[in-house]
């Protein structure tokens, strides 16, 4: 552990484990109160020896972070070497700011050096780990999904962690969207007033039959509700991709959670479900992305993607993006004018296949047919107003059929099934994904087995309602405060909540590995096997 933040010293030293080593700050004393016998301490007083070292009060400051990796590069054995080439890249083209650099690595090392045995017993080695990975975030993911997907239009409000997904859609669709004759944009982008008129825009240019999407986070979410009920009832395709962070009002905006799950799923007044995806990677994040116009124009709906700030906004090792060219999109059930030249009356709301989706058209598509009002009030099949209590249930009816149909559509969850037969699992999604497989080699070493599934959409498949049935005891793993997720699977699954253990982060930083397994490990008897 490393810390060069004297506000978090006290949590930082609680975290190292036992054994571990921390490295601080020695310019001023440590107060015993911050002493533990179990670890090992490497005092370095970085801010002393930036302040001999350099002038500019910034540069002081900016180089003391310098002189610690300097210094763990002495630790953990770092080849220096990599470290200039890294410098090198950095400041390309500010070649002044290398030799700076160079010299503030050099005096952590010799630091180490004088004083401290080297390397540590723990220590880096070169590897070919990487292979053909990418590293990349999660937004600029979304952002090139979409333009893959087929996104012609994007609206949205700056507001963090989600701007950057704008802005990436942006810069790959001025590369991939451009008329090569003419030179052309063949894509659209509106800063709107506010997120309610963003969505607002995306949900006209869906209805007008382009790909729209628009990208937000919890406080845009909220400000949204009104309009995601009207596309979710006028049965109108839009991508929401919502970047997760700390809630409620404006929480801590730069802080990562999982807390708007129950908001997204029911977001509106009234009856009103919507198709959720969990992406846990940048991959998914391009593919999910890509694939939710598709679902979107299939179930006519709104899709709201959710990921969190931790993937959004921080680089990831990805496996490669990959894209079929022959790939087509599907645009789901429009009517196009020879379709409405065979058919007899046109009725938007008409369920002629069973399965809750009906047909729509594009404006403009028949001189005389196909026409219909679009609006957010009660209609009958035909989209004629009315206030008739049974041609609303009828309504409200067919689209909890089509809701039945969104199951058999949405990305099926991902089952671990462990090597041993047990009675116990554990239910995650999103970036609590990686944490929680590495939590589950950690409780084998306890002796303790578990099955696990990571959720990848809402709503849930007959797999995640199998996957509770079949366990005594499930934990629910998240990150928020009042387990959403739980609820969520007990509302929509009518699950025994006694069956379903939380395990909940909410303090802003992703959750970990050893922390799920602490959670566990204080709710269960270990069997030995």
């Amino acid at each position: 552990m490393v810390c060069v933040n004297p506000q978090s010293i006290a949590d930082d030293i609680k975290n190292v484990k036992e054994g571990g080593y921390f490295l601080y700050d020695s310019t001023k004393r440590l107060p015993d109160a911050y002493k533990r016998e179990d670890i090992h301490y490497l005092p370095i007083p970085l801010m002393e020896m930036s302040n001999a070292e350099f002038k500019d009060p910034r540069q002081r400051q900016l180089f003391k972070n310098i002189i610690y990796v300097g210094a763990l590069a002495a630790l953990l054995n770092i080849e220096f070497r990599v470290l200039e080439e890294l410098l090198a890249e950095q400041f390309a083209g500010k070649e002044r700011l290398i030799s700076p650099n160079i010299k503030s690595l050099q005096m952590g090392m010799e630091y180490v050096y004088d004083h401290f045995n080297y390397p540590l017993d723990i220590h880096l080695e070169r590897m070919d780990l990487v292979k053909n990975r990418i590293l990349v975030d999660g937004n600029s993911a979304c952002g090139l999904g979409a333009v893959y997907g087929g996104a012609t239009v994007v609206a949205w409000y700056p507001i963090t962690p989600s701007t950057s997904v704008a802005e990436a859609f942006e810069k790959y669709a001025s590369k991939l969207r451009i008329d090569k004759e003419t030179g052309e944009k063949r894509f659209a982008i509106v800063q709107a007033e506010d997120e309610l008129a963003a969505l607002g825009m995306v949900i006209g240019a869906n209805w007008n039959g382009a790909r729209s999407f628009t990208a937000t986070s919890g406080p845009g979410l909220s400000l949204m509700n009104e309009f995601l009920g009207l596309a979710y009832f006028a049965e109108i395709p839009a991508v929401l991709i919502d970047v997760q962070r700390t809630g409620p009002s404006t929480g801590m905006p730069t802080r990562t959670q999982q807390s708007d799950v129950l908001l997204a799923a029911y977001a509106s007044h009234g009856d009103t479900k919507n198709v959720l995806i969990f992406p846990a990677t940048p991959k998914e994040c391009f593919d999910f992305t890509a694939a939710s116009f598709d679902l979107a124009e299939q179930l006519q709906t709104p899709i709201i993607i959710l990921t969190d700030l931790d993937l959004g906004m921080n680089d990831h090792m990805s496996e490669p993006f990959k894209w079929n060219d022959k790939r087509k999109y599907k645009r789901g059930k429009v009517l196009n004018e020879k379709q409405l030249d065979e058919i007899g009356r046109f009725g938007r709301y008409l369920d002629t296949d069973g399965d809750g989706i009906t047909y729509r058209t594009y404006p403009g598509t028949h001189p005389t047919k196909g026409a219909f009002f679009t609006r957010g009030t009660s209609r009958d099949e035909y989209a004629a107003y009315t206030e008739d209590g049974q041609a609303y249930k009828r309504n409200m009816d067919r689209l909890l059929i089509k809701w039945n149909t969104a199951k058999t559509m949405v990305p099926a969850p991902e089952v671990f099934q462990g090597d041993l037969p047990n009675d116990t699992g554990i239910i995650f999604f999103g970036t609590s994904a990686f944490s929680a497989v590495e939590a589950l080699d950690i409780l084998k070493e306890q002796g303790i087995y578990m099955d696990a599934l990571r959720l990848k959409a809402f709503p849930f498949t007959k797999e995640v309602e199998d996957f509770i049935a079949s366990h005594r005891t499930v934990f629910v793993i998240e990150q928020n405060r009042d387990a959403q997720m739980r609820s969520l699977l007990i509302l929509e699954l009518e699950t025994d909540p006694n069956k379903l253990i939380p395990v909940l982060n909410y303090d802003g930083m992703p959750i970990t590995a050893n922390f799920i397994a602490r959670q566990i490990l204080n709710h269960f008897v270990p069997v030995k096997y």
